[in-house]
């Protein structure tokens, strides 16, 4: 199975739109490094962090060389958080999974060493391909997170899928 190491960002967007669940559900293992789940994600509880891992995301330690790499990373790419770097390096270490990021700078990065990077918008994609969702809770999803001025998505794509979907409730 195919290996999706996944951000902070991405995750607190497909929360908000009530699809983590789903993407979970989707035929790809989940990894998110543990200072990400730890130091990022303080908007869930305990509970509902025991739930996720119950349903199949798996948290990772990064050993110390890892840890090192990552601050290699942080100290030459400044547009960079840290925690971004983690995830990074998790993701050169899962050879040929795709990094789940939001982040521009991030997914260019990720491209240049050769790491296939995608975000939100292909998560609905695959949540509607693989028949996880219904369309109309996908409609209804993107149509929230347009409406979010703390979610940051392509707009013409958004637009796109809007329009598509609402074809099909």
């Amino acid at each position: 199975m195919r290996i999706i190491v996944s951000d902070t960002c991405c995750m607190i967007d497909l929360r908000k739109a009530a699809l983590l669940e789903g993407m979970l559900r989707l035929p790809y293992s989940f990894i998110m490094p543990a200072p990400l789940f730890d130091d990022e994600w303080l908007s869930l509880s305990a509970e509902e962090k025991i739930r996720l891992c119950d349903l199949g995301l798996e948290i990772r330690d990064l050993p110390g060389p890892l840890v090192q790499r990552a601050a290699t990373y942080f100290n030459k790419h400044r547009r960079l958080k840290l925690n971004d770097c983690f995830a990074l390096v998790l993701a050169e270490e899962a050879k040929g999974c795709i990094l789940l990021t939001g982040d521009a700078s991030l997914r260019q990065i990720a491209n240049n060493n050769e790491i296939e990077a995608r975000g939100v918008l292909w998560i609905t994609d695959e949540l509607e391909k693989h028949a996880v969702m219904p369309p109309a809770h996908l409609h209804q999803a993107l149509k929230l997170l347009q409406e979010d001025d703390l979610v940051f998505l392509p707009e013409d794509e958004l637009i796109r899928r809007i329009r598509r979907l609402a074809k099909l409730v």
